[in-house]
């Protein structure tokens, strides 16, 4: 997965083939396939570089989320995950820009695209149920405050500020952390 997600983020899924994941991981063509079509490797790519490993749990479920969401202090949870977040979208950015190209062009990848989109969104309604458990968000707002939650923290938003305008990775974690508190306070 790390030499998929090396030459997705670098060449692009079009020109990555999957004797080139071979030949960077050092393993044979055949060991690739055996890790599914090249679609698969793109979304566990992204996976691995975002959250750490593979798979379709929620990332409430990942232990650095379980840690920050259990954290009594409201200020220190926040801080957590605005870490969490500016880290994995930092080290996941290039791979999710080659991930959504690449959906553009095959209906395979399009289709792990849809579906991981709506599991974000999932996990960014789990986040809004957080913030109304702790007295944050209005239960009324809460579905608002995922749709909002979901713009701040997604890869894209990190591609606008760091690559595209040209952000230090400490400005834009500043800007997310202000914006979620601005919805929060809001």
């Amino acid at each position: 997965m790390d030499a998929a997600a090396t030459l997705f983020a670098r060449d692009g899924y079009a020109a990555t083939s999957l004797k080139a994941i071979a030949a960077e991981a050092g393993v044979s063509v055949q060991s690739v396939h055996l890790a599914g079509p090249k679609s698969s490797l793109m979304l566990a790519a992204f996976e691995r570089t975002f959250a750490g490993d593979e798979g379709r749990h929620s990332l409430a479920e990942r232990p650095a989320l379980v840690e920050i969401m259990a954290e009594p202090d409201i200020d220190v949870a926040l801080g957590a995950y605005v870490d969490f977040l500016a880290e994995a979208n930092e080290r996941a950015a290039p791979v999710w820009s080659a991930f959504r190209a690449a959906a553009d062009a095959d209906p395979a990848v399009r289709a792990l695209y849809v579906d991981i989109e709506q599991r974000r969104m999932r996990d960014m309604h789990v986040g809004a149920g957080w913030a109304v458990s702790r007295g944050l968000v209005a239960e009324a707002g809460a579905s608002r405050a995922a749709d909002v939650l979901g713009l701040i923290t997604g890869p894209d938003t990190y591609l606008h500020f760091v690559g595209s305008c040209g952000w230090s990775l400490e400005a834009y974690r500043d800007w997310v952390a202000r914006s979620i508190r601005v919805l929060l306070d809001s």
